[in-house]
């Protein structure tokens, strides 16, 4: 059961058709336009596991009497929401366990109402602005899967989850969903809700994301680590990410021992930070990961590579002595993030300064300090940035960096924090020239962000061609006639032995239709061999969008794709 908890000062909702034909009736009363305020509203998606009615019925009015004491409420509106979940019920379990709920809570003396299951409705509501007022759960009972399966069911299983699903009825053409499956990038299985299964051709652009980030690091200084997936929780608690990401996070156990699937890399890095002594000569630290994170999301708000559950963090931490290194590194890292844009053709649409939360860990005088410090960086490097207040980490203010997509959309991706707490929290030190004792002053920063949803604008943003230094598609080479088929093995093989990515089309087809098929695979570099470039030991070079046709020297052609790639265009 996935459940989205909404404390409202009104909600409005009125049925309109059925959705399905075996829900009787409304009444006329029903079907009048409701309305409750000051309320708790319910946003329900009830599941196949949730087979066991009375526990997981407990564990729902228990939830639902926790949250209502929180907020001071006694109205409780049950409102059916598909939306929340992929692995829905049967309509019958569904009606049952609301139903059940809806007098459970009125024996407790709760004011219930119920939205009609089934229907189509309009709905308007306003929620309200405190931390509380927004809160996902998730309801799950131990021991509600089977144990054994008949082979009937395995049978089944397996049906459910040979095929991937893709509704595109409401997405745009160049939607990275669709381009990921016509060009066999990745693709998604409810098997895993907001993982994505890369495929070879994905796997490589997103490799190749990590090999130039790993080239620019090593440039500028930085040391690369790898930490554990998963941690004790004291570790957690010590960073306050136990705490604070409590509905986002994944827990598990060792030996009774309750562990956390990360969800930040942050902590991992204090730990290698404190396995040795430090001193000022040691600092500038910069220590970068390419970390894989967890964060559980509800799978009605999973958006391909945009929105998921498992990603693919570039994090950096800077440790640094005082404030004028912590200066000169957000100087550098802005110049290595413009660096980074500037190779993939994106433009940022602006950059927000993000002050202080009303919760916030650290006295006021550090956070006047750390605002201060990122501040005066944006003025010297002129940089035209917007005051985002209130919206800074729990633990420093940050600088973040907005693009627009090709829908207009605007995502942030990189950001520069300035974090005072953790060096705290976990009892950071170097000694200084004098040998006492210092605490450092950190900077997180991501440049792609999450590499998943960079990929996806920069495929979005790009159709789906890629610069021929990242692309999975380099070169095609396509035959005329079966007599050029051993001149364009040779080819091929002469190509593929440069370490480029090509693919060999010798079908009993026209070329018309290999170039066709060619270029919506978006092939950078089409060939074509036949009895003239046969005899004349060269090569027909064309690119998809030109008519043009090149004839040259293949060692001129394997010069000039070098090329390319280095200079990374």
């Amino acid at each position: 059961m996935k459940t989205l908890n909404l404390h409202v000062d009104y909600i409005k909702w009125q049925a309109l058709k059925k959705a399905l034909k075996s829900i009787p009736d409304l009444n006329e009363k029903e079907k009048q336009l409701q309305e409750a305020k000051e309320a708790l509203v319910v946003l329900t998606a009830i599941e196949k596991t949730d087979s066991n009615i009375q526990e997981i019925l407990k564990e729902y009015i228990k939830n639902i009497q926790e949250i209502a004491q929180q907020i001071n409420t006694n109205t409780i509106v049950l409102y059916p929401y598909a939306h929340l979940s992929s692995n829905l019920s049967s309509p019958d379990l569904a009606i049952q366990i609301l139903e059940q709920a809806e007098k459970e809570l009125k024996k407790l003396k709760f004011n219930v109402h119920r939205a009609p299951f089934g229907y189509y409705k309009t709905f308007e509501l306003k929620v309200k602005g405190h931390p509380l007022s927004e809160l996902s759960r998730e309801i799950k009972i131990e021991g509600n899967e089977e144990e054994t399966l008949t082979e009937e069911q395995i049978k089944r299983l397996l049906k459910e989850i040979s095929k991937s699903k893709l509704d595109t009825s409401k997405l745009k053409e160049n939607d990275h969903r669709i381009i990921g499956r016509k060009l066999d990038l990745w693709s998604f299985n409810e098997v895993a809700p907001g993982m994505v299964f890369w495929h070879d051709k994905g796997l490589h652009i997103k490799n190749k994301l990590i090999e130039y980030w790993r080239e620019m690091h090593k440039k500028a200084g930085y040391q690369e680590i790898s930490t554990p997936q998963i941690m004790d929780k004291k570790l957690w608690q010590i960073s306050g990410h136990w705490d604070k990401y409590k509905e986002n996070n994944f827990v598990t156990k060792y030996e009774k021992r309750p562990f956390l699937v990360k969800p930040m890399n942050c902590p991992g890095g204090m730990l290698v930070y404190k396995n040795s002594p430090k001193s000022y000569k040691d600092l500038p630290l910069r220590v970068g990961e390419l970390g894989i994170v967890h964060r559980m999301e509800l799978s009605g708000v999973l958006a391909g590579l945009l929105r998921v559950v498992q990603f693919t963090q570039d994090d950096a931490h800077i440790f640094c002595a005082d404030e004028k290194q912590v200066k000169t590194e957000i100087t550098e890292l802005m110049n290595l993030i413009n660096i980074f844009y500037k190779t993939f053709n994106l433009e940022f649409d602006h950059v927000e300064l993000s002050t202080r939360p009303e919760k916030r860990i650290g006295a006021d005088k550090i956070w006047d300090m750390a605002e201060r410090l990122l501040e005066e960086v944006l003025k010297e490097k002129k940089v035209k940035y917007q005051i985002n207040k209130g919206d800074g980490a729990f633990y420093g203010p940050k600088i973040d960096f907005h693009i627009k997509d090709s829908l207009g959309r605007s995502w942030q991706l990189s950001t520069i924090q300035l974090d005072f707490a953790l060096p705290e929290r976990f009892n950071l030190v170097y000694t200084d020239e004098k040998g006492n004792e210092k605490q450092p002053i950190m900077l997180h920063r991501v440049i792609y962000g999450a590499i998943e949803r960079f990929l996806a604008i920069l495929t979005e943003n790009n159709n789906g061609k890629f610069p021929l230094w990242l692309s999975p598609n380099q070169i095609k080479i396509l035959t005329m006639n079966d007599s050029a088929n051993k001149y364009a093995e040779e080819i091929y093989n002469k190509i593929s032995n440069s370490e480029f990515r090509v693919e060999l089309d010798s079908r009993n087809e026209s070329i018309g239709k290999k170039v066709r098929e060619a270029s919506i695979e978006r092939f950078n570099y089409l060939i074509t061999v036949g009895e003239n470039e046969q005899k004349q030991k060269t090569i027909a070079v064309k690119t998809p969008d030109s008519k043009e046709i090149e004839t040259m020297k293949l060692e001129e052609f394997i010069e000039k794709i070098k090329k390319e790639i280095r200079e990374k265009k």
